[in-house]
């Protein structure tokens, strides 16, 4: 339910509230009324436009001139219709006028519409219409200045406020429908990165490699791919130098379950050794595929960083708290220097901040990355399991 719909809904309510009130009070005062038929007759008007009003307001393409001044002029026509039925008497004795609160219903409906400006400006002409009843029918020596006033301030309070809130509340949604743009787009660069740093950016750095390593044209070559795979990480790294909060649990548990065992044993090798448990460890199978392309991506590191002879472990474990399962990627590697990662995500270099720590976060999940110069890396990936 939105927003427009919540506070439409919430005016008809107060419409219907006070209407019954308007009727209690009617009830209890008609005997003693100057023409007691008026006052029901005000009342069935009263009841007649709740209904008609609740209906109109309902559809958004109503909600404009005609409707609300419509609104206005009954609840000013039962206010000034007091001062046919009711005594000066009565009113200066302090009871009410025959609609009592239920005015307040058009005031809310103008500051829904419009705001506080019009939410004062309806409660103005309304306040207007109560003080001229008490006018023609007392003298001014004799009007109940306290009643009067009191239903005037009420009703400025009304259209102040509610159209205050009103205007704080679409602006809240605003920023809310933004903020949920702006992390579609981050999720969507995000993931493109990955496919990107996962295919085309190792191809380019791989050609480079081999380029310089063959000399002659394969080294111009090898040069050019080099340029093209900077010019690529900046375009993808644009915008990406600080993560985007963590993806709600979730995010995790969309798909059907598959066990996440057989997508780590793909990996084994004569230099990789996975370990997972003698039963199934199920997750849902968009997790256990990212999972699985982040597992991949940390042994590519190992691979390009690691050195000729360069062994990884890869575990499977239960996570450190209930409903989470970790993965973990070690190797004998020569390490990272301290803030070798913060300089790669700065230079552009997105592999482990996008291909795994990316991956992770949305799932849901964590990365934790142990390691320090000739002691190899320890990537440890935590990701809730379905409940």
């Amino acid at each position: 339910m939105g927003l427009e719909t919540a506070l439409w809904r919430a005016v008809a309510v107060y419409r219907s509230v006070a209407l019954i009130y308007a009727a209690i009070m009617i009830s209890i005062n008609f005997d003693n009324y100057r023409h007691p038929l008026g006052g029901w007759i005000v009342l069935g008007v009263m009841a007649g436009w709740t209904a008609f009003a609740t209906y109109a307001y309902s559809d958004e393409s109503r909600r404009h001139w005609p409707l609300l001044t419509a609104d206005l002029l009954v609840a000013a026509g039962c206010l000034l219709a007091t001062a046919l039925v009711e005594t000066s008497r009565n009113l200066k004795e302090g009871n009410p006028t025959l609609p009592v609160s239920w005015v307040a219903a058009a005031v809310l409906a103008w500051a829904v519409v419009g705001g506080k400006r019009f939410g004062v400006t309806a409660a103005l002409i309304l306040g207007s219409c109560g003080v001229l009843v008490h006018v023609i029918m007392e003298s001014a020596n004799g009007i109940n200045r306290g009643s009067t006033i009191n239903g005037i301030v009420l009703l400025f309070m009304a259209g102040l406020v509610v159209g205050h809130v009103v205007k704080l509340a679409r602006d809240a949604e605003a920023r809310l429908a933004r903020a949920v743009e702006l992390e579609s787009a981050t999720r969507e660069r995000e993931r493109l990165a990955r496919r990107i740093h996962d295919s085309v950016l190792q191809v380019l750095a791989m050609v480079q490699k081999r380029g310089n390593e063959m000399g002659g044209e394969a080294a111009e070559l090898g040069r050019l791919a080099g340029e093209q795979e900077v010019a690529l990480r900046a375009l993808i790294g644009t915008g990406l130098g600080a993560p985007p909060p963590a993806r709600a649990r979730s995010a995790a548990v969309v798909g059907e379950p598959v066990d996440l065992r057989p997508v780590l044993t793909g990996h084994s090798s004569t230099t990789v050794t996975v370990s997972t448990p003698a039963t199934p460890v199920l997750l849902p199978e968009r997790a256990a595929d990212e999972l699985g392309s982040a597992v991949a991506a940390a042994l590519d590191n190992v691979r390009q960083h690691g050195g000729d002879g360069a062994r990884a472990w890869v575990f499977l474990e239960d996570g450190p708290g209930p409903g989470e399962v970790t993965v973990s990627v070690r190797d004998d590697g020569p390490g990272m220097e301290p803030g070798r990662l913060a300089q790669a995500a700065a230079d552009g270099r997105l592999g482990i901040a996008q291909s795994i720590q990316g991956r992770v976060r949305d799932l849901g999940g964590t990365v934790s990355i142990i390691t320090a110069p000739g002691e190899g890396t320890e990537i440890e990936m935590t990701v809730p399991t379905p409940n």
